[in-house]
């Protein structure tokens, strides 16, 4: 809710008035919208939320959680919202595709927590093993991951089974092969099934895309820069102490908007994060490189996702954040 300071100073003496003191500006408020349902994975936002970060750097943020039924981009588009989480690489640039003038600012994971599991079989040990057989996929994962795993590894069409993110079909077929997030669905299996599923990383697989970017409108950029440079600052603080110092301030602002979230899903979470690497060294958060932007659209614009005319620098803006080294590049 808006704040409004009323400051009145009602000065009855003999003496000549006093001055008084002008009302400090009011922060800059910005409404940020998550990809999904709060959950460690948002966990740097909430920290810095909950440590004060935004608001030291003159910013009012409220974060608003998503869910299945949020689309980001839309709200961003049309003003429900300030700022917003792009999933990955995908969203920014599908929004370069429509003419939507909203960039990624920054990106929290340097690897895309994308994988492919199954139960502990001899026959699949690896991608390239899984050629030809069922895997089960949500419907935005036929086109992201599928066209590359297409190319890469030769699957084709007629493997894909739909994934509705109900696991009972995955826990009950031994053969059943199905896609996920590192941090998510393995553990909901090792809860559900007392059993440790067999993960695939894509990211540690050449799979290059960026995950958890923060989108900005070109708009803020062009008249309102310093607050985004300020919510990217606070950020990149925020997911530095989530990982690597204290995330219980973070955790409980994750409970307080998602009580139905465990406490030790969250804590599984975090250690993969930690233990993958995926928002890369600690100094190094947030980093974007053009290298990685451009050959990810290359590789994607070459399996006809995008039209090789596309423009699509116009995804990103690597002004707000240093062009770090990122794992495995």
């Amino acid at each position: 809710m808006k704040r409004i300071f009323l400051f009145i100073a009602l000065v009855f003496t003999v003496a000549a008035p006093q001055a008084v003191a002008a009302p400090a500006a009011a922060a800059q408020r910005i409404v940020f919208v998550t990809d999904w349902k709060a959950q460690a994975e948002h966990g740097g936002f909430y920290e810095a939320l909950a440590l004060g970060l935004y608001r030291a750097h003159g910013l009012d943020v409220v974060i608003r959680e998503g869910g299945p039924s949020v689309n980001v981009p839309q709200l961003i588009a049309g003003g429900a919202a300030d700022f917003g989480i792009g999933s990955n690489n995908f969203v920014a640039l599908n929004l370069v595709k429509s003419g939507v003038p909203v960039r990624a600012v920054m990106a929290v994971f340097q690897k895309d927590p994308a994988v492919l599991m199954t139960h502990p079989r001899p026959d699949v040990k690896s991608l390239a093993a899984m050629k030809g057989k069922p895997i089960m996929l949500g419907d935005a994962a036929t086109v992201t991951i599928w066209p590359w795993l297409k190319a890469r590894y030769g699957y084709s069409d007629s493997q894909i089974r739909k994934y509705t993110f109900n696991l009972q079909p995955f826990l009950v077929d031994p053969n059943a092969i199905q896609e996920g997030y590192l941090t998510s669905e393995p553990y909901s299996v090792e809860r559900a099934a007392h059993f440790k599923p067999q993960v695939f990383l894509l990211a540690d697989n050449g799979y290059g895309g960026y995950a958890n970017l923060v989108l900005v409108p070109q708009r803020w950029i062009d008249s309102r820069r310093a607050a985004v440079a300020a919510f990217v600052a606070a950020t990149q603080e925020g997911w530095r102490r989530y990982l690597y110092g204290d995330p219980g301030p973070g955790n409980a602002l994750i409970r307080r908007d998602n009580p139905d979230m465990p406490g030790d899903v969250i804590a599984q979470a975090v250690a993969k994060m930690k233990s993958y690497g995926l928002a890369g060294a600690a100094e190094n958060i947030g980093a974007m490189r053009e290298a990685r932007w451009k050959d990810f659209f290359v590789t994607m614009s070459g399996l006809g996702l995008y039209p090789k005319t596309l423009d699509y620098r116009k995804a990103y803006d690597l002004s707000f954040v240093k062009s770090g080294k990122s794992p495995g590049r």
